[in-house]
């Protein structure tokens, strides 16, 4: 199930910043059309913090409903609150998901014992696989590499989403984790070298707007064509930079409205691309033939 390119999904709202339920399934229509291998709503990307619960709730829902079954849906359950993230980790059980991707808890710092007790507390509660998510970046916490050896003890727990932007990390764990742990990159930039190190693909942001280019890439990759994955990588390398030219999912929504695909809203504290960058953006899609 965890392999190849997984779509770190926006979340489309409307003008007046509701949940824009009809353009949430043309965008899981637009990724499945486009051979992406999973879909994960309520991501960071998916602007998780700013949804109620409720709303959280709505778009996994409508997410695997739409998906039906044609590709695995890791749905993002993970908040800085345990009791939070044990209640959506239920939800997404219960709504069919096939996996949960839980970030590490943000802005509290909790120790390694803490974030140890924190997954094991998710784990033995829910029976579902769980994709533990590691971004100290976003969250001022960082998950050691012999922590998340422990937890890949638990059978719940069967994947990382490696997102520290140091590449040594994979092998840590890749080295340290059973044979059957997964690790996923979470940084576009770095998916093929973590692939040839043992991963086995990626979490991705480029995906919302070149979907048939990050599979493809993977799929290179585990079909041993590494002039094909290595050409992909190179094509779609200026996406990654630049869809973190500001916060993500700023560019990724972006980009969509430059594509026709959204209106590009993002929610406060969120706010729109500057004119500098929007500049730069645009011109890298046109370069790379998406506008």
């Amino acid at each position: 199930m965890f392999e190849g390119s997984f779509v770190a999904l926006v979340t489309p709202f409307k003008d007046d910043e509701s949940l824009d339920e009809a353009k949430l399934k043309e965008l899981i229509e637009f990724q499945i059309e486009g051979g992406t291998h999973g879909i994960v709503p309520c991501g960071t990307t998916g602007e998780s913090p700013a949804l109620s619960d409720s709303e959280h709730a709505r778009v996994v829902d409508i997410t695997i409903e739409t998906v039906n079954g044609r590709v695995p849906v890791i749905a993002g359950t993970g908040s800085n609150s345990t009791t939070r993230t044990l209640r959506a980790t239920e939800h997404a059980k219960a709504a069919g998901a096939d996996a949960a991707l839980i970030v590490t808890p943000y802005y509290n710092k909790p120790n390694q014992e803490g974030l140890y007790a924190h997954y094991m507390k998710i784990a033995d509660a829910v029976d579902i696989p769980i994709v533990v998510y590691n971004v100290p970046g976003r969250c001022g916490t960082d998950i050691l590499s012999p922590t998340i050896a422990r937890l890949a003890d638990h059978p719940n727990i069967v994947a990382l989403k490696e997102a520290t932007g140091e590449l040594k990390r994979a092998s840590e764990v890749v080295s340290l984790c059973p044979d059957d742990f997964v690790v996923l990159s979470g940084d576009d930039v770095n998916t093929l070298p973590i692939m040839a190190v043992g991963g086995k693909g990626v979490i991705s942001v480029v995906a919302n707007i070149a979907p048939s280019d990050i599979a493809d890439m993977c799929n290179a990759f585990h079909a041993g064509n590494l002039e094909l994955a290595r050409k992909l990588h190179y094509k779609t390398y200026p996406l990654a930079v630049n869809l973190f030219i500001e916060t993500n999912p700023i560019p990724a929504k972006t980009s969509l409205k430059l594509m026709g695909k959204l209106n590009g809203k993002v929610r406060l504290p969120l706010a729109p691309l500057s004119p500098k960058n929007l500049e730069a953006l645009r011109n890298t899609l046109v370069e790379s033939g998406l506008i």
